[in-house]
């Protein structure tokens, strides 16, 4: 990530991992740093200070796996359960960040948001 920093890098975008997820305190604080607009996979990086995230619902997905753990609990065979897609998605954005990184969300977008941390 050093390296980006370096270049010429206008944004960031994270995509889902385990070992990023760990770490992304430093990562934000990175994009903050360097004035980048990030795109992040997971809510918590916007409320760790990251400009926004697009993804599935987590809440949603949750929910349906214990409709799944239901539906086996009662006899269901796992096999015969048929595979979703999530169907929730929730656009999360964070004013403060746009603010202090001279980013201006548009009046359209912040509409479409599921939730804006101001």
């Amino acid at each position: 990530m050093l390296a980006a920093s370096k270049k010429s890098t206008e944004a960031l975008l994270v995509l889902p991992s385990a070992v990023f997820n760990q770490y992304r305190k430093q990562i934000v604080d990175l994009a903050l740093n360097n004035r980048w607009p990030g795109m992040y996979p997971r809510a918590e990086y916007v409320e760790e200070g990251g400009l926004m995230t697009y993804g599935s619902s987590t809440t949603d997905l949750f929910r349906r796996a214990a409709i799944f753990v239901d539906k086996i609990l009662k006899g269901a065979k796992p096999g015969d359960i048929p595979v979703e897609q999530p169907i929730k998605f929730d656009l999360v954005l964070n004013l403060k960040t746009a603010k202090q990184i001279g980013l201006t969300i548009p009046p359209n977008v912040l509409a479409r948001a599921d939730r804006v941390i101001r």
